[in-house]
């Protein structure tokens, strides 16, 4: 199983409860993933100039309290 037609057509034939545990365990799996990302992201430096324009709209004012 290592195309995405093979995955679809695996996914379309899983029961109800296993298509649910599917769901749960993808969601997390992704989770972890975009994680790691961002981690990676972050410390690369790729994240600093999102982080010095939200610094410098909230020292300007250009933020609203939530």
């Amino acid at each position: 199983m290592g195309t995405i037609n093979e995955i679809e057509e695996a996914v379309s034939k899983l029961s109800p409860t296993d298509l649910a545990a599917f769901r749960l365990w993808f969601a997390e799996f992704d989770s972890a993933l975009w994680d790691r990302q961002f981690e990676a992201d972050a410390k690369a430096g790729e994240l600093d100039t999102l982080a010095d324009e939200a610094l410098d709209d909230l020292k300007n004012g250009r933020c609203t309290d939530l």
